[in-house]
């Protein structure tokens, strides 16, 4: 039988007035790390916005330990990796046309990134050597390797709408040795490329939840070393922001599910091909995009953020939540 998940809390960790958004969870050094995007300004694209590093000894009591942007850009989507005894900041940043700030091209996108070796002392942001062209999303490592998903158009095909994402848009695993520069290693979805969640099993075959352009399926991708051809499977619903970690021996996907068209974030067990509902978040408006960490085989932690206590929209604000799970 499947285990459903307990939501035994959820508190407010992070409000500030602004939107506040896109949320990861990190365990680095004897501390717990969260990350998100805030801006005044609300959810699309903004000079405004920046990245916020909070840091926790105890998951009670959170601190501000970093905060970056980068000018002309808007930063979003920020991830964590520990990787080379270092823990890295990664996120995506739009290039903001200052006379149309719906003008999206994605060429034009740049990844950033924020590190530190003790968690204390913080340098960037950095430029990522390999990134021009591609929007950075989730991070995971294997081996003396590190990854990061990275979307982009075809070929960097010039796109005469530029108000919209092409369809040609593709989904793909950049590597590296160093954590800042980056090479592709391979083409994971062809086509409505998107959020793509990766981990590695022992064997260093890669699993990743990938959600679909627009609202269609999320897929199911697999791929083994080296990571140059990926099979995809269509799962059965649409999943925006996903997460996917292991918790014990079961795979976690997290995301926002629709509800009459509205936002709820949710997670799920993957059994096999199929994803199957364990637990609904106390969200609504604009919402999603969690993080989590796994502080025992049942018991964990997890983030996400919402505007359903704020403005129930993708405007300010929204607030960041975090949740403590248990296996029933």
């Amino acid at each position: 039988m499947t285990k459903r998940i307990e939501v035994d809390s959820v508190r407010q960790v992070f409000n500030d007035g602004n939107h506040n958004a896109f949320t990861d969870l990190q365990r680095f050094n004897g501390h717990y790390y969260l990350t998100f995007r805030s801006s005044p300004d609300g959810h699309m694209l903004f000079t405004s916005s920046s990245i916020v590093v909070l840091r926790s000894a105890d998951m009670l009591d959170w601190q501000e330990v970093f905060r970056f942007n980068v000018p002309a850009r808007d930063v979003r989507d920020p991830h964590f990796l520990a990787f080379d005894q270092k823990l890295f900041v990664y996120t995506g940043a739009w290039l903001v046309d200052p006379n149309d700030p719906k003008y999206l091209d994605m060429n034009d996108h740049l990844g950033f990134c924020a590190w530190s070796e003790d968690g204390t002392k913080w340098h960037g942001p950095r430029l990522l050597e390999g990134t021009h062209g591609h929007y950075i999303w989730r991070a995971a490592a294997y081996g003396e390797s590190a990854y990061l998903i990275g979307r982009r158009v075809h070929n960097f095909a010039a796109v005469a709408d530029k108000t919209t994402e092409p369809d040609e848009t593709e989904s793909w695993l950049l590597q590296s040795r160093d954590g800042f520069n980056w090479l592709p290693a391979g083409l994971i979805q062809p086509r409505f490329g998107d959020e793509t969640a990766v981990i590695f099993e022992a064997d260093g075959s890669a699993l990743a939840i990938a959600r679909s352009m627009g609202r269609r399926p999320a897929q199911l991708c697999r791929a083994k070393p080296p990571y140059a051809e990926w099979s995809l499977t269509d799962l059965d619903r649409y999943v925006g922001g996903p997460l996917l970690a292991k918790w014990g021996d079961r795979y976690l996907v997290g995301g926002r599910k629709l509800v009459d068209g509205r936002g709820k974030t949710a997670l799920y067990w993957l059994v096999g091909d199929r994803l199957e509902e364990a637990a609904e978040l106390p969200s609504g408006g604009d919402t999603s995009y969690p993080g989590f960490i796994a502080l025992s085989d049942n018991k964990g932690l997890l983030s996400y953020y919402s505007s359903h206590e704020g403005s129930g929209t993708s405007l300010a604000p929204s607030a960041i939540y975090l949740a403590n799970l248990t296996l029933s």
